[in-house]
């Protein structure tokens, strides 16, 4: 089996699936060892307590459903049955005992059952699946692939996201057996994955606790040796953690006071009016003299953080360079392309930022953005009247932008000048009915449309 999607490594699989968790003490069971009838009736149990579950037409046995969505018009559900939950796992034996309102209810939303951290239908199915069936498969193809070809998709975003989706969910519904696997699984790949995504997995890890009590130090370790300064660590990270990381950094002799101490009073003030959406009042701590956008990278804040009215708003200040790097070398576009808000990442090209320039490691924010974003979404077709994902948009805006390299010269200003009304109205045209691709031409039609 191939290792990049599967865990042939693991002894729980045989044949990219295996039965777990099944009592094979027969000193518990019987004197005698376990035969191969005995292997087969457990296999063909597991693949009908399977089948309830996979299978559509056994929806209507269910009697409650995990809803992933409150909108009407968003709404998944998954069908489920209640004994044969409760049966395998602590949490839902609790959930669905006594004589709570909960007891009760056939409909459970998802975020009120896993509330820390947001999990998506796949993983939520991955271990839903296993706990009907004990067996746990390979990760999913089309769930762990981004749109990068040259990835090998060990370690990039969706892979990640997956498996601490898993994690967090198998943590919540209290799996032992799957915690034990993703963990492994996680600590597996952990030298390839990128190091603001380590941030994540160090964040499910501190969730969990105890139970990832190995993954969690060996996140620690990486972020310790690692670049990532102080204000990312305090945005993404309980204080304890930071306070941990810091302490280490210490120790280890790697405090430098750029990276590891926060910023001045001057530029904490700034980020503070920021994380208010204040821009009147950046505008006159401005004025204050003590210090200016680009020594605050107050851009880059704002792009990571804020809402992107805020970021635009900013941006026409004109007082800041918006190629200006940070202290880990990202420009305020790289840190756009994490972001994955195509407004955000138009209001910057309009502005001149260019989308050729490279990170420390070598890459270009077109690379971030097809590494963080998952293959399945980007290829699906979007309904004809919806808008596209903003995922996919950041890619296609990124990709035009490199061949224009970038948008230049009057149509830049031009397009820049035009507001965000004018400048948003491409970004929500269906592309397959409208528009195939973002082009200066497009834009100054737009822009001549608007005036008339």
């Amino acid at each position: 089996m191939d290792n990049k999607f599967g865990f042939s490594e693991s002894n729980e699989l045989s044949n990219s699936s295996s039965i777990c968790s099944v009592a094979t003490n027969a000193e518990t069971l019987s004197s005698e060892p376990s035969t191969a009838p005995d292997i087969s009736a457990l296999r063909r149990l597991s693949e009908n307590l399977e089948s309830i579950f996979v299978s559509p037409a056994s929806d209507h046995f269910a009697d409650a459903k995990i809803v992933l969505s409150s909108t009407t018009t968003n709404a998944r559900e998954v069908p489920i049955h209640r004994c044969i939950l409760a049966a395998r796992s602590p949490f839902f034996k609790s959930l669905f005992s006594g004589s709570s309102p909960a007891a009760k209810c056939s409909e459970f939303e998802l975020k009120e059952l896993a509330r820390d951290y947001k999990v998506g239908l796949d993983a939520l199915e991955a271990v839903l699946a296993y706990l009907y069936s004990g067996k746990v498969k390979p990760l999913p193809k089309d769930v762990c692939v981004c749109v990068d070809e040259d990835c090998p998709h060990e370690a990039c975003r969706p892979a990640v996201d997956f498996m601490v989706e898993v994690l967090y969910s198998s943590f919540t519904f209290q799996i032992s057996e799957l915690i034990a696997l993703y963990q492994r699984r996680l600590l597996g790949i952990l030298e390839k994955v990128a190091i603001d995504d380590i941030l994540v997995v160090l964040s499910v890890a501190t969730m969990c606790g105890e139970a990832c009590e190995r993954l969690l130090a060996r996140c620690i370790e990486i972020i310790v040796k690692s670049d990532v300064d102080i204000v990312t660590l305090d945005k993404a990270l309980p204080q304890h953690i930071v306070k941990q990381i810091m302490d280490s950094r210490k120790e280890l002799g790697l405090y430098t006071l750029e990276s590891n101490s926060f910023p001045d009073k001057h530029v904490k003030r700034i980020h503070r009016a920021l994380d208010s959406d204040d821009v009147e009042l950046v505008r006159m701590l401005l004025k204050e003299g003590h210090t200016n956008l680009d020594d605050a990278f107050a851009l880059h804040y704002a792009v990571a953080y804020c809402d992107a009215k805020t970021t635009t708003e900013l941006l026409d200040f004109a007082l800041a360079d918006v190629n200006h790097r940070n202290l880990r070398g990202y420009t305020v576009l790289h840190v756009a392309a994490m972001r994955k808000d195509p407004k955000i990442i138009v209001s910057l090209l309009t502005k001149g930022a260019r989308p050729s320039d490279l990170t420390l490691d070598g890459r270009k924010a077109i690379q971030i953005s097809k590494r963080l974003t998952k293959a399945m979404d980007y290829y699906k077709s979007t309904e004809q009247g919806k808008a596209s994902p903003s995922d996919r948009l950041c890619i296609e805006i990124l990709e035009q932008a490199e061949r224009r390299d970038p948008l230049l010269g009057e149509a830049s200003h031009s397009l820049a000048m035009a507001g965000d009304d004018l400048r948003m109205k491409l970004l929500y045209l269906e592309n397959r009915g409208l528009v195939k691709v973002i082009c200066i031409s497009a834009w100054l039609l737009l822009l001549h449309l608007d005036n008339l």
